[in-house]
């Protein structure tokens, strides 16, 4: 049976980068992979994009930004957690210089990478862009125009996808990541249209990465001697993938319980007796009593959930190591820990009263609304710049307004779909108030300098 590596599975190198400079002492090549990702522009947006609660106005409710680092301190305790344990297992990595250390930096560069590419509005934002290209009459008209597997990347937009081409995009060319870390941030490592997809692996629930990205890809599975699943795009997941997406799997569970409570849509007691229930025989509520408020206890029970779950991951990682190696196991791994009962309580009382709020609803009402009305007048523009005599007025003054970077993108041999990408590119980069606010502006419910 054919299995990966480790020692090809922690490659350093770059993505299109044909020889590797000397590793600097202070920094590994996957530490500076977070240091890369931190300082980019798409990075920084996350802090006006919507976690759980949109546009928030409370200053302790999570955006995509504290999340993403929340997830990445996660990530990187699990990441050295299991590295430990793998270099004791094969000496060769430790002949070759790796340490637990490089396990922590590439699954924390990951974490922090790991929502980069959502749009504004969360999820909802996601099925926005897919219902444009499914409904709106632009969208079926250009349906004629693509290819099938180009379709299926529009009308099945994934923020996984777009996370990964915003690391080869033109403009974002002090982005590139090492092999492993691309990998480990690829949680669904296909494409989205396959002929044979299997429901029971979890990577191939949705896709990580579009038509225009499938060599970039390919490269990358190549060099890491990643296990092709068919004929078809499709691969199974670079094993640090697993703690990857435990790590967001944690903190979304724990601390989307943490800011519900907050927020007072989830009971204090409630709350505090889910935590409680994850903590199991560890729990004394004897010592919760001397954390003075309610806010204190909650956050309290938090950190020692957490601590318990990426012992229990990293628990359930090393004991199917071997599996996780040929691509047998295909499941996240929270869905195998010990706690794994609790933890779908804990979801279902976030689906009935936090995911579900009036105020979370009516935000997503607005996003469809917004993401769809600037997708209207973007690619409306951008499509009619083909046809540059036949544009209008409007259309040459909405085109002018995208960045001058898009502009240049758009040229006359770009097909619908290259032109597609590039405004999903702009829109989905946006913030939630840019967006709001943008979008107003176009429709002329507000004008330029007014609040």
């Amino acid at each position: 049976m054919e299995k990966m590596n480790w020692l090809k599975l922690l490659n350093p190198n770059r993505l299109g980068q044909k020889s590797i400079s000397n590793q600097s002492s202070a920094r590994s090549f996957f530490e500076q992979d977070y240091d890369r990702i931190i300082f980019s522009h798409p990075f920084r947006r996350l802090q006006d994009k919507t976690q759980v609660v949109p546009l928030p106005e409370e200053d302790f409710v999570h955006t995509r930004l504290t999340h993403s680092l929340e997830v990445s301190s996660v990530g990187r305790s699990l990441g050295k957690k299991v590295g430990e344990s793998i270099i004791d297992k094969y000496s060769e990595l430790n002949d070759a210089g790796f340490s637990s250390f490089d396990f922590g930096a590439i699954v924390a560069a990951a974490s922090l990478a790991h929502d980069i590419g959502n749009p504004p509005f969360g999820h909802s934002g996601e099925d926005a862009i897919s219902g444009f290209f499914k409904n709106s009459e632009l969208g079926k008209w250009i349906q004629s125009e693509v290819s099938v597997e180009e379709w299926e990347d529009l009308t099945h937009f994934e923020g996984n996808a777009q996370g990964f081409r915003l690391f080869h995009r033109p403009d974002n060319q002090g982005i590139k990541l090492t092999y492993s870390t691309l990998a480990a941030f690829s949680k669904y490592p296909r494409t989205a249209h396959l002929f044979d997809k299997d429901p029971k692996r979890k990577s191939q629930k949705k896709y990580g990465f579009f038509q225009t990205e499938k060599d970039y890809f390919e490269e990358l599975a190549n060099e890491l001697g990643l296990i092709r699943l068919s004929n078809e795009m499709s691969w199974v997941r670079h094993p640090l993938t697993f703690l990857v997406e435990a790590a967001d799997d944690i903190c979304y569970h724990v601390i989307d319980l943490e800011d519900g409570c907050r927020l007072g849509w989830v009971p204090f007691e409630q709350a505090r007796d889910l935590l409680a229930n994850v903590l199991g025989d560890s729990y004394m509520p004897e010592k919760l009593e001397k954390t003075k408020g309610k806010n204190a206890k909650i956050a309290y029970l938090r950190a020692l959930c957490i601590n318990k779950l990426i012992n229990e991951c990293a628990e359930v990682f090393m004991a199917n190591e071997d599996k996780i190696l040929t691509g047998e196991f295909d499941a996240s791994l929270m869905s195998q820990v010990p706690s794994k009962k609790v933890l779908r309580d804990i979801i279902e009382v976030s689906i009935q009263k936090i995911y579900r709020s009036h105020v979370v609803l009516e935000t997503e009402v607005v996003g469809h609304r917004v993401l769809e009305g600037l997708l209207e007048e973007f690619l409306g523009a951008a499509i009619a710049q083909k046809g540059a005599d036949d544009s209008s007025t409007k259309d040459l003054t909405v085109f002018r307004l995208l960045p001058e970077t898009y502009q240049e993108l758009i040229t006359d041999t770009a097909s619908l779909y290259e032109i597609s990408l590039i405004c999903i590119d702009y829109i989905s980069g946006m913030t939630d108030r840019y967006a709001i606010n943008l979008y107003r502006k176009l429709k002329g419910i507000s004008l330029p300098g007014m609040k």
